[in-house]
């Protein structure tokens, strides 16, 4: 069964929402909008109604009247003109500066800042007329149209029935003369708009909601999608396996070149090797450079005889070394006077081979921690009298 005839069930992650946004697909409020440029445009009626009474009173006098010799000039109607709109500009271009503010912010309310080419770039998946069709009928299209054709009776509705209560206002605004008529429409003007508001903000607190949840519906994800999403974030565990192998493979290899510059080996019989190296005046402790298990260990300690490192069999300093150092660090505090009792050893060994000492006795008795060997046994606590 393909991806695309599961069921999308699960809620969409972080990571594909955030990939959505970058694609610029984010939860807008067309009714938000609207409300919020009807209630701007309310709101600069109510406090500048006074001013733009007395602009367009202005306007009309001055620019409206014109002497006989202005009329018989085609150059003197043409300047007049001009600068009635210039006039006009310079209501109009701030009106509209702010009008497109208040569109924008209504739309940050809704979704937010995001900028994205995305959303507008060609699509050439866009131009398959059937798929055009699924979209054009699908579920969402159909809310969308019914919620904008329920938006556009109500708002026909309250407009009409304030139109209708206030007829004898607007008649009588006829009869009027013009200052008084630019006086009082601002009033009748803003009881319309009050109404317009009124059912905008209903309509606008039901949309943004909806939005949001036609998004997240939009973007739910199926089981595959989630299996391939966490694959993605994980990566691949043979890809993993194939990187840690080639690691362990490299530091290996590290390893065994640093065998034949070390200063010993210490050993247990068979199981545990570890290569000690140490440089007076250039290291503040000795260094484990190579350690190793089982076959590896057989493979160091064939490596230093095979380039003339000694090997020592200490089985126990050679368990605490291997559980407790690590290649290229020190070893453990507590493990220095069993090393520097070894190494003093190894240094008599190399004088006595160059005859320069006698040959030292046996290695003496190591002081190795009992409870930094792994296999050291605790003694078991003393049976209650009877």
């Amino acid at each position: 069964m393909s991806t695309d005839s599961q069921d999308r069930n699960l809620p969409a992650s972080a990571r594909k929402i955030r990939k959505a946004r970058e694609q610029g697909q984010v939860a807008r409020s067309r009714d938000l909008g609207h409300f919020m440029l009807v209630a701007t445009g309310a709101l600069l009626l109510a406090t500048a109604s006074p001013w733009l009474a007395r602009w367009l009173l202005d306007m009309v006098a001055s620019d409206l009247r014109f002497t006989p010799s202005e009329l018989r000039s085609t150059a003197a109607m043409g300047e007049r003109l001009a600068q009635g709109g210039a006039r006009m500009l310079q209501v109009i271009v701030p009106v509209g500066l702010v009008m497109g503010l208040a569109g924008v912010l209504g739309a940050l309310a809704g979704g937010g800042w995001n900028w994205s080419l995305k959303a507008v770039a060609p699509s050439f998946s866009k131009l398959n007329p059937i798929a055009g069709l699924g979209r054009f009928f699908s579920t969402e299209q159909l809310s969308q149209a019914l919620k904008a054709s329920l938006l556009s009776l109500v708002l026909g509705a309250v407009g009409a029935a304030y139109l209708y209560t206030r007829l004898d206002a607007f008649s009588g605004m006829l009869a009027l003369p013009l200052p008084a008529a630019a006086s009082g429409i601002g009033g009748l003007l803003l009881g319309g708009l009050a109404l317009l508001l009124i059912a905008l903000g209903l309509f606008a607190a039901v949309d943004l909601p909806l939005q949001r949840q036609l998004l997240h519906r939009r973007l739910k994800m199926s089981q595959r999608e989630a299996r391939d999403e966490h694959r993605e974030l994980e990566g691949n565990q043979e890809v993993k396996a194939k990187i840690r192998a080639l690691m362990r493979d490299q530091v290996r290899r590290r390893m065994m070149a640093a065998v034949p510059g070390a200063d010993l080996v210490v050993m247990n019989p068979t199981h545990y090797a570890v290569a000690l190296k140490y440089e007076e005046g250039r290291m503040a402790a000795p260094r484990v450079v190579a350690k190793g298990l089982d076959l590896l260990a057989m493979r160091i300690r064939d490596l230093a005889q095979s380039n003339g490192v000694p090997v020592l069999q200490a089985p126990a300093l050679a368990r605490a070394l291997y559980a407790h150092g690590e290649v290229d660090c020190e070893i453990p505090a507590a493990l220095y006077a069993a090393v520097a009792q070894v190494l003093a050893y190894v240094y008599q060994l190399r004088a006595s081979a160059a005859g320069r000492a006698p040959m030292p006795a046996g290695l003496p008795e190591l002081p190795v921690p009992a409870a930094l060997d792994p296999q050291h046994e605790p003694p078991s606590p003393p049976a209650p009298d009877r």
